[in-house]
């Protein structure tokens, strides 16, 4: 029989989500550093930090929502992944990526106020 885990408190939540982020753009720089699979640390890490983020969101999805906690999780992991393909990886850093990073804020930060807003479910 499985048993629940107790549920998180709000800032605990917050936290755990910051480390199922980390998790996340760890497996996600591992995809780019597996060289497609061919290179054995980073592939198998890449779905240890996967399986890590998971399991770590669902419990942040207890607590702060599925529309809130996969918001921030894709939003701030697709920023830090960008950033990491510039800096690291010397992608090109355009104005286009820069605009369209600056929306995926807007975004989250708008999905985060509609959450906190009277007579949000939630």
């Amino acid at each position: 029989m499985l048993t629940t885990l107790p549920l998180l408190s709000v800032t605990q939540a917050w936290w755990v989500l910051a480390l199922a982020i980390l998790l996340e753009v760890g497996g996600t720089t591992c995809m780019r550093l597996s060289d497609g699979f061919s290179r054995l640390l980073p592939s198998v890490l890449i779905f240890v930090f996967y399986a890590g983020a998971f399991a770590l969101n669902v419990q942040v999805v207890r607590v702060l929502g599925l529309s809130i906690t996969y918001a921030v999780w894709s939003g701030v992991g697709t920023l830090a992944t960008m950033a990491i393909g510039v800096l690291v990886f010397r992608e090109p850093a355009t104005a286009l990526k820069f605009a369209s990073a600056a929306l995926i804020v807007v975004g989250v930060a708008g999905m985060h106020a509609a959450s906190r807003a009277p007579g949000a479910a939630g």
